[in-house]
């Protein structure tokens, strides 16, 4: 007989790319994975993994394993949802996708927050700036910030979010306070590489809907917003940011905004959730959750 943790212990075993990776993802010695998939294979009577090569390898038993195995695990979690649900609970596993920085600073807690309120769910965090290349089979919610990663994904507002143009007054002493997009091109400049857009191109719209565009070659580049934060603080380019990463750095004047009366396209915060998981009491209450921590928006 195949219990729950057996096909729980087999998918990491499969989805890992080896069996000394899949020790570290469960917390075990690399000996005790291998005694235990050995014993999962005497118990079914088949072999599930080409041991042969670096990489370990699933035998087509193995990839039958996986795939129905999967199947079961779903179906047995949304069992235990619907018992839980039929007792006034929200329980289950819930895996929560979100971007680095907004993700430590406001998914992180809020998570930690729900799960006291809920002790019956399980939450997993991941943090990731590229929601389009992470599977969606990875995640039950995903938190994004800007342009839209994909149409198949259903978007719920969370929280209104605007781009700042902005510097540090050092900067602006020395290279003069720009008076319209052309000004900024000859000014030193940041980027932060996310969400696979084209972050050298900035667009700007003025109060007449008129729009300009401003392709800048950056001088210092990052996928790390708190680095691009920290070089705009030393005065070392102007950046485009999201208002919730810079609003007290505005409030207490270490940065400064630019070009008041141009504006850069909104960055909202949204939440997808596949079809199916969308469903789920959990992932509902969690979005609900997350939307009521964050209106009115901490950064306003």
């Amino acid at each position: 007989m195949l219990s729950p943790t057996d096909l729980e212990f087999f998918a990491v075993v499969a989805q890992t790319p080896s069996l000394a990776a899949a020790a570290r993802a469960l917390d075990v010695t690399p000996s005790a994975v291998t005694q235990r998939l050995q014993e999962l294979e005497r118990r079914v009577g088949v072999r599930l993994v080409e041991r042969r090569g670096r990489r370990p390898t699933l035998t087509a038993e193995g990839e039958l394993l996986l795939a129905e195995g999967a199947q079961i695990t779903e179906a047995l979690a949304l069992l235990h949802e619907q018992l839980a649900a039929r007792r006034g609970e929200v329980a289950g596993p819930l895996r929560v996708l979100a971007p680095f920085g907004f993700g430590r600073r406001y998914v992180g807690p809020v998570a930690a927050e729900f799960r006291a309120i809920h002790p019956q769910v399980t939450i997993e965090l991941t943090l990731s700036d590229r929601l389009a290349r992470v599977p969606d089979a990875s995640w039950d919610v995903a938190i994004h910030i800007g342009d839209e990663p994909s149409h198949r994904l259903r978007a719920e507002m969370l929280a209104p979010n605007a781009r700042v143009l902005c510097a540090a007054p050092s900067l602006i002493a020395m290279h003069g306070e720009p008076t319209s997009p052309d000004d900024v091109r000859a000014m030193p400049c940041l980027a932060l590489r996310e969400n696979d857009e084209d972050v050298t191109l900035w667009r700007l719209r003025d109060a007449s809907g008129r729009v300009r565009q401003v392709r800048i070659t950056p001088v210092l580049a990052s996928n790390d917003g708190d680095v691009v934060r920290d070089w705009a603080l030393a005065g070392l380019g102007v950046m485009v940011r999201s208002l919730w990463s810079v609003a007290d750095d505005l409030r207490d004047g270490r940065l400064v905004s630019m070009l008041p009366d141009w504006q850069l396209p909104a960055a909202d915060v949204v939440a997808y959730a596949g079809a199916k998981r969308g469903r789920s009491a959990r992932t509902t209450a969690f979005v609900a959750y997350l939307k009521e921590r964050l209106t009115p928006a901490p950064w306003a």
